[in-house]
């Protein structure tokens, strides 16, 4: 499998028809075929849902927003919608691969990406431009366009019940008593980070440490000689000489589901414990 630096060139799929709640199915590889759906609800609060929705082989894949080594995360615009001030992708927790020596956060077969878009307009239009990274052999490019009202003359229940469904894998803020993870630190060599693991809820392996922008890149999280600490190492090169300070996001999944916390690298165990009141 060749990564996504070598995408061959794809063309613009332009389907500009809608359908009540979706777009027709539109394929952007072969067998691979992408729609957008609606809840075809009025705006709530100046905001609608749709979704994103890939149907995809059990063997290929798309990816997270940060995508990893090879890959490419889906890119939204909708500069040319009428009555949409902004939008904002809700990513499920995906799932870390290591393959030919490369790490990638990905989701294979059928796939939601639900999307909020802000409305300014209840009577505005959607005009949705993606560009998506599909891979199993090879590995390309995938664009479409996608039109859709921002609603619709009625509901459309099925579609809105599966947005939400997606919207229930998406990591949540940790609301729910003692925070399973502590202070986030540099290693001294600047080739790692460490996490201070505090609680049992925590699998570990689902743990993923992402930037706002994906760098740098963390790999998948090991085993400390010390109990208390899972160490990730930083791929790739890059200068980590400014760690210390920069925020990430920990997502990961424990029996209740999918959770996120935020974390400034170089905070103490003992000043974040303080802040805890513990």
């Amino acid at each position: 499998m060749r990564p996504l630096t070598a995408f061959a060139l794809a063309a613009l799929i332009s389907v500009p028809s809608v359908h009540a709640g979706e777009t027709p199915w539109q394929e952007v590889a072969p067998g691979v075929s992408v729609r957008l759906i609606s809840t075809g609800k009025a705006p709530e609060a100046g905001k609608v849902l749709m979704g994103l929705e890939f149907d995809m082989p059990p063997n290929t894949k798309t990816y997270w927003r940060v995508p990893g080594q090879t890959g490419l995360a889906t890119q939204l615009d909708l500069s040319a919608s009428r009555g949409v001030g902004g939008h904002a992708v809700h990513w499920p927790h995906p799932r870390r691969e290591e393959r030919g020596g490369y790490l990638d956060h990905v989701y294979y077969g059928h796939v939601l990406l639900p999307v909020e878009l802000a409305a300014e307009d209840g009577t505005g239009m959607v005009d949705m431009r993606a560009t998506m990274g599909i891979c199993s052999e090879i590995c390309i490019p995938a664009q479409a366009r996608f039109v859709l009202p921002l609603r619709d003359a009625e509901p459309d229940r099925p579609n809105e019940l599966r947005i939400r469904q997606a919207l229930a894998e998406v990591p949540v803020p940790w609301e729910s008593g003692p925070v399973p993870v502590g202070a986030v630190s540099a290693r001294e060599d600047g080739k790692a980070i460490a996490v201070e693991v505090t609680g049992s809820d925590l699998d570990v392996e689902t743990l993923i440490v992402a930037t706002g922008d994906g760098r740098p890149l963390f790999g998948a999280p090991q085993k400390s000689p010390q109990g208390a600490l899972v160490v990730l190492p930083i791929l790739g090169k890059t200068d980590n000489s400014d760690l210390n300070g920069m925020s990430v996001e920990l997502t990961f999944m424990t029996q209740m589901g999918a959770y996120s916390v935020n974390r400034t690298i170089g905070a103490g165990a003992g000043e974040y414990a303080a802040a805890q009141g513990r």
